[in-house]
């Protein structure tokens, strides 16, 4: 009884039908860490589908440690990060080319463009999905343009490249 069990459980993981992006209308939230050169935190995003293969979204990260040892211009040990220095919120734009290279229906990869409260970046993602409902990804994201030339220590926290990797859900 236990092996007719355990062979109906494994073989109904077969007829799971999770896909990573199905369109216009498609809803994704996602939880994850936040990592990056002197400092990591957490990281949340959220993406909806205005298209066959192109959502835009919101993402938002807090630095919750900051390495205190990052000197600044000077050489002076003055981080005095604030809370202002440790947020950063993101309005982003999506090609989700999951479907377009076909490499499984439970995988997207998504290149795209975000508009920060401290700069211009672009970032390259990845999901894969087991179930409906849950899934991991990692994005990496690397600044293209910085709202100011020169910047003092704190402001470059949010000013340079970061990994994302975490839980994904399918709204």
């Amino acid at each position: 009884m236990k092996n007719l069990i355990l062979l109906l459980a494994l073989t109904s993981t077969l007829f799971i039908n999770a896909q990573a992006f199905e369109g216009k209308g498609d809803a994704k939230f996602q939880v994850g860490l936040n990592a990056q050169e002197n400092g990591s935190g957490l990281n949340l995003s959220y993406d909806y589908g205005i298209g066959e293969n192109i959502s835009i979204g919101l993402s938002s990260t807090y630095l919750l440690g900051v390495n205190e040892a990052l000197l600044d211009n000077d050489g002076n040990d003055d981080l005095n990060a604030d809370f202002g220095d440790r947020f950063d919120l993101k309005a982003r734009f999506n090609a989700n080319l999951g479907n377009v290279i076909n490499i499984d229906d439970n995988f997207d990869l998504y290149p795209g463009l975000s508009l920060s409260l401290k700069n211009l970046g672009g970032h390259i993602g990845a999901r894969y999905f087991f179930t409906d409902g849950f899934g991991v990804f990692t994005e990496l994201n690397v600044p293209l343009a910085k709202y100011e030339e020169s910047v003092y220590a704190p402001q470059e926290l949010n000013n340079q490249v970061t990994v994302n990797i975490g839980a994904s859900f399918n709204l």
